[in-house]
């Protein structure tokens, strides 16, 4: 791949990965503006990787908690970070059990010539996105999270499997709509995100190994670049949820959406990146 290839694919997986802003609506972009040939599984294996590291590099702490929680468990104790353990394993069922159906009737190649999902996805969700955040109360935090909101909220993630959802936007959303404030909202959509990311990480690899493809130092350039960017990326949200409301993603999500409707509408092939 050239370097500009390295650089953007990066760019575009480090950030649309974390921010609510739908990674797929960028990706269908991408060979549109450029015109590049697609970078191969491997890559995308890769770049995933990459993403998965930031997430767990940023989320040190609540992840080695979440570890000690596990050993509590074998202990037969019912800890705070035991029980939340437990609460992100079951909210990330619905998300395998839907992407399991989604791929056994075909839905992801169908929807593959129909990027005006992706458009008013990304509109839609965005809007949703909005009423939730700017209505929703601040009245509960990560550790105060039981089963049926863990649940809802990963049903949300399952949704998010439909390309222009956004797993993060629509997370957050979710859980701004079941009054946790802001940092936490975000902050359980992070650590509910590891074993999707970790998975579909696990399944593009499978998928690559079956072509026999190998890791080559494009890869690995691309995900230690996204990996970076992915870190700024999350320090970057978390950040902006400390002060600030999802205001300005909803209406970088509104534009997305438009730009892909009027590109459909007046007849420029797109094709959803796979």
């Amino acid at each position: 791949m050239p370097i500009e290839q390295i650089i953007v694919l990066a760019l575009i997986q480090g950030i649309t990965e974390f921010l609510p802003i739908s990674s797929s609506g960028h990706l269908i972009l991408v060979p549109l503006v450029t015109g590049w040939r697609d970078q191969g599984l491997m890559t995308d294996v890769m770049v995933h990787m990459g993403s998965f590291l930031a997430v767990v590099v940023y989320f040190w702490r609540d992840i080695l908690m979440l570890i000690g929680g596990v050993f509590d468990l074998v202990r037969g104790r019912m800890t705070q970070w035991a029980r939340l353990g437990l609460l992100i394993i079951a909210a990330t069922i619905p998300a395998v059990l839907f992407g399991l159906a989604l791929d056994h009737f075909g839905f992801m190649d169908a929807v593959r010539d129909m990027p005006q999902v992706i458009a008013w996805n990304a509109i839609i969700f965005g809007t949703l996105m909005y009423l939730c955040d700017r209505y929703g109360l601040s009245v509960r935090r990560m550790e105060q999270m039981t089963f049926l909101p863990a649940m809802i909220i990963g049903v949300a993630q399952a949704i998010a499997i439909i390309p222009g959802t956004s797993r993060s936007g629509i997370t957050m959303t979710a859980a701004r709509a079941l009054g946790y404030e802001r940092p936490e909202a975000a902050r359980f959509s992070f650590l509910l995100g590891i074993p999707a990311i970790a998975g579909a990480g696990v399944q593009k690899l499978g998928g690559a190994m079956v072509e026999g493809q190998a890791i080559s130092s494009d890869s690995l350039w691309t995900a230690a670049l996204t990996f970076l960017v992915a870190l700024a990326a999350i320090a970057f949200l978390m950040k902006m949820v400390r002060h600030y409301s999802l205001l300005p993603f909803v209406i970088y999500r509104w534009v997305l959406g438009i730009i892909l409707l009027a590109l459909i509408y007046s007849g420029v092939p797109l094709a959803v990146a796979g």
